[in-house]
């Protein structure tokens, strides 16, 4: 298939426009073999919750686009519209093309200002990641009831809460609360789908946007990969749902007033897709 034109470079993926041939005027999305994490000891450490890219995995493109589809697929039978259209390729997939949720810069005559490009959803089964180091007075693996944060994308994503969404002009209310209603139906979906395979999903993220040929109803747009996703084994939640065994499985750190939380047990992409995909 033509290259056609680049509409964005990310970390883990290019879109490109189809030029010709039955797809014409749609997007291709290009799964790419980039992998974020972050280094430790001069060696990358692998980790879908971290934002900067530190090396390559062989073959993890072609498996996170066909990791994506089976989820794409999955939602289309439960009647959850996204931008998905059909896979032509070992790490290529045709999608709608879609606006992502952003906003231009109000005042670009003053300097330092740019537009939000677009926003990205995590929402969290369990405190870890970020998530604990922002909030460190919570336990490890407290039961988060799929609780939403919203952020903006970019070279580091940035936290920004719902309010200020609304009061910025990003998105009213009502948009707020389907999105937020969205992501967690996706969310709970796409946790029943592990949790068949004994896994348990930690926390995840998804983007939403606005089909360019839709009626504005916003939709999960770009990925469901092992890239925004984290996962673990050996979950035994007790009557809160915390998970019991928190004590053997969460290790935290702190230096230099820098804090840091690992998950012993989570699941590396290449295990759970091994398991995920057998």
């Amino acid at each position: 298939m033509a290259k056609g034109n680049l509409v964005y470079r990310g970390k883990s993926k290019d879109v490109f426009t189809i030029t010709e041939g039955p797809y014409a005027g749609k997007y291709r999305l290009v799964f790419k073999d980039d992998a974020t994490g972050y280094m430790e000891r001069g060696k990358p450490v692998f980790d879908p919750g971290r934002d900067t890219v530190v090396g390559e995995i062989p073959g993890k493109g072609a498996v996170a686009c066909r990791f994506a589809a089976h989820f794409f697929k999955l939602l289309q039978e439960r009647g959850v519209p996204s931008h998905y259209i059909d896979t032509v390729g070992d790490n290529e997939m045709i999608i709608e093309p879609a606006t992502p949720l952003s906003m231009e810069e109000e005042a670009p005559e003053f300097p330092g200002s740019e537009p939000l490009m677009n926003l990205e959803f995590t929402w969290r089964n369990n405190a870890t990641g970020s998530f604990w180091r922002r909030y460190p007075f919570v336990r490890p693996c407290k039961n988060l009831n799929k609780v939403v944060e919203a952020w903006t994308k970019g070279k580091t994503d940035v936290l920004i809460t719902l309010e200020a969404l609304e009061a910025t002009g990003a998105m009213s209310r009502e948009e707020i609360a389907r999105g937020i209603e969205l992501v967690k139906d996706i969310a709970e979906i796409v946790s029943m789908e592990f949790s068949t395979r004994g896994l348990h999903v930690i926390d995840g993220k998804f983007e939403l946007g606005r089909l360019r040929d839709g009626d504005g109803k916003i939709v999960i747009i770009d990925e469901i990969s092992p890239d925004v996703l984290r996962i673990c084994k050996g979950y035994s939640p007790d009557e809160n749902g915390d998970c019991a065994v928190y004590k053997e499985c969460a290790v935290t750190n702190i230096s230099e007033g820098n804090r840091t939380i690992k998950n012993k047990k989570q699941v590396s992409a290449a295990e759970f897709i091994d398991i995920f995909l057998e």
